[in-house]
């Protein structure tokens, strides 16, 4: 049996319909493509378009990619604009608006909740407001979600890949990605597959890789995963940490 493909396009899925207008769902990894915890999906609004979500046992991150629009839920609504994240507990059923003049297109991803997440509406985090991070080899990254914030199974952030290559290593947690900007390639062993604007990876655990920039400028990435934590916690091949903070040189 062939190997899972760690590298799908967005536009590589066909859409399945919402319940709703003018709305679609694309699942882009799962467990029949061989993500056994972790569900990576795009919801996709056209202008005027709703649609009507959940509700699942699993807990759900979210991301705004483009475009404007309202989130209801249990008689609250919140605005939503590019760069906004935000949870869904499990059980809970929420509705989304497109009140913008253009697609709305969210990145979401389902994940099995760990207990102690947060309680009632929806936690909306901004990308803007969050601390930068530094991680290995010059990339920075922001945290939005993780169990602190409400989403209790994962972590979610952004990364900024500048325009070098950092050493192979691994990670010990299960994880997506979409690459929000930017061009590059993922190495996996002998494999080097070209990545772009709304490319999706899934990395199992300790597999051993590298994200590559070929760009102009910073790629960006949005990743997803679990258990949560720190997401500059990477290995070398010896098994030696990536990156060591300098508070703890």
């Amino acid at each position: 049996m062939p190997e899972p493909r760690r590298v799908v396009a967005e536009r590589e899925i066909e859409p399945r319909a919402l319940a709703g207008d003018a709305a679609d769902l694309l699942v882009i990894f799962d467990r029949g493509s061989g993500s056994e915890a972790l569900e990576q999906r795009v919801l996709r609004f056209a202008p005027g378009g709703s649609g009507q979500l959940g509700p699942d046992e699993r807990e759900e991150a979210l991301f705004v990619v483009r475009g404007r629009g309202r989130l209801g839920q249990e008689g609250s609504s919140h605005e939503l604009e590019p760069e906004t994240a935000f949870c869904i507990v499990p059980g809970a059923s929420y509705q989304v608006e497109n009140i913008g003049s253009g697609e709305l297109a969210l990145a979401s991803v389902l994940v099995p909740a760990a207990g102690g997440g947060a309680e009632g509406g929806a936690t909306i985090r901004r990308l803007a407001d969050q601390e930068a991070r530094d991680a290995t080899s010059d990339r920075e990254f922001r945290i939005l979600l993780e169990p602190e914030s409400g989403l209790s199974g994962a972590t979610q952030f952004v990364g900024y890949i500048p325009t070098k290559r950092a050493p192979e290593h691994y990670h010990l947690y299960d994880e997506v990605i979409y690459v929000l900007r930017g061009e590059g390639l993922l190495h996996v062993g002998d494999e080097h597959t070209p990545i772009g604007s709304g490319s999706c990876i899934h990395l199992s655990p300790e597999l051993r890789h590298c994200l590559e920039n070929t760009g102009g400028g910073d790629m960006r990435v949005l990743g997803v995963f679990r258990p949560a934590g720190d997401p500059s916690e990477a290995y070398l091949p010896d098994g030696t940490r990536a990156y060591v903070a300098e508070e703890e040189r």
